[in-house]
């Protein structure tokens, strides 16, 4: 084996390593995570569980005994899966939870055979800390746009398509897997831990270009079960806004295309609807679910549409006080339409001029 010393990284830029290698518990590592690690547990869920009731119960000789001998076999198990054919120049950033016991058993292994091995100095808690830190400090040098406009109106898209012409775009509601209403959640796939979203987040705003503008929907403080980190929010809040129109009959048709998995389950939908009958009352529940029943979907959503979502929206641009400085009015949400309003939306942006973002 060779002898080569282990490197301590204490400041914070994840780049050029072969692999960023998160050795803590399964569970640990589903609540939050650098993005990007993988999940090269030393001691899985169970076992870390059987060392620390032995470390309260019994004696920390036995938990440190115990803990020896699962943390061997482990390791054992990735270096005949993970790390068999990585080749001599693999480069690997190991952390556990305060960069002891856990990555260094396996940073050991790692630098013994002879890899470049880093570990963070201070693990996961530090990390986290360091998280925090950079949304208090980045949010407010944001030069954000906010891209506003009645449910339905593509906005997601057009985020998309900004960013595909090199525009810096927040995408939340991909962050946070959830549109951000009522019926936002995604049936497939549940959202992340609260800390994995600050993650993202502060991944993200970490390498923009505080000096250009970073475009941004429209959101409430909560997006599904999200909570926006209040210093970034309060930029939000103070942020000119883009506000996107639509007929509604376009609104449908691209809501139709989009909440398929509604129309395919009807009984969720309405199990979802539900939770508005204190709000909207009953006959307005019985009104959807004849549309529903008797398949008339257009005029389902256009109902929906009008209730629920355009009233919700009006009294949240009242509430947050959303400072509109142009409107962009669509007259269809085709793929076309899009494309021609994502460069006025670029236009519009420029025209807006640095000198007046992220002002009152």
């Amino acid at each position: 084996m060779s002898d080569r010393p282990i490197k301590y990284l204490s400041h914070y830029g994840f780049d050029g390593y072969s692999d960023i290698i998160d050795v803590r518990s399964p569970a640990e590592f589903a609540e939050d995570h650098i993005p990007g690690a993988i999940n090269c547990h030393v001691l899985d869920n169970e076992q870390r569980a059987e060392v620390g009731t032995l470390y309260k119960q019994v004696s920390p000789f036995e938990a440190k005994k115990r803990g020896a001998a699962l943390i061997s076999t482990n390791i054992g198990h990735w270096l005949d899966t993970h790390f068999r054919d990585k080749p001599k120049d693999y480069r690997p950033l190991v952390y556990c939870w305060r960069g002891g016991q856990r990555s260094g058993a396996l940073a050991t292994i790692l630098s013994r055979i002879g890899w470049e091995t880093t570990v963070i100095e201070g693990g996961y808690k530090r990390y986290r800390q360091w998280v925090r830190e950079n949304i208090e400090a980045i949010s407010p040098q944001l030069k954000l746009v906010i891209l506003a406009g009645l449910t339905g109106t593509a906005k997601t898209d057009l985020l998309k398509k900004l960013e595909a012409a090199g525009e810096q775009v927040l995408d939340l509601e991909g962050m946070a897997n959830h549109r951000g209403s009522l019926l936002g959640a995604d049936p497939a796939s549940p959202q992340p831990a609260q800390k994995y979203f600050e993650s993202l987040l502060c991944e993200k705003i970490h390498r923009f270009d505080t000096g250009k503008i970073v475009w941004v929907e429209a959101e409430s403080i909560k997006i599904g079960n999200i909570h926006c980190p209040s210093a970034f929010w309060q930029q939000m809040k103070v942020s000119p806004a883009i506000e996107v129109t639509a007929p509604v009959t376009a609104r449908v048709d691209y809501l139709l295309g989009h909440y398929r998995h509604f129309t395919e389950n009807p009984d969720r939908l309405m199990k979802k609807l539900g939770y508005l009958r204190e709000r909207l009352g009953q006959e307005t529940l019985t009104r959807w679910q004849s549309l529903v029943d008797d398949g008339q979907w257009p005029a389902f959503v256009a109902d929906l549409l009008e209730t629920h979502y355009d009233p919700t929206y009006r009294r949240s641009m009242r509430l947050n006080q959303r400072r509109i400085v142009e409107t962009l009015a669509l007259e269809t949400l085709d793929d076309g339409a899009l494309e021609k309003a994502a460069a006025r939306l670029r236009e519009i942006g420029g025209e807006i001029g640095l000198a007046t973002l992220g002002t009152d």
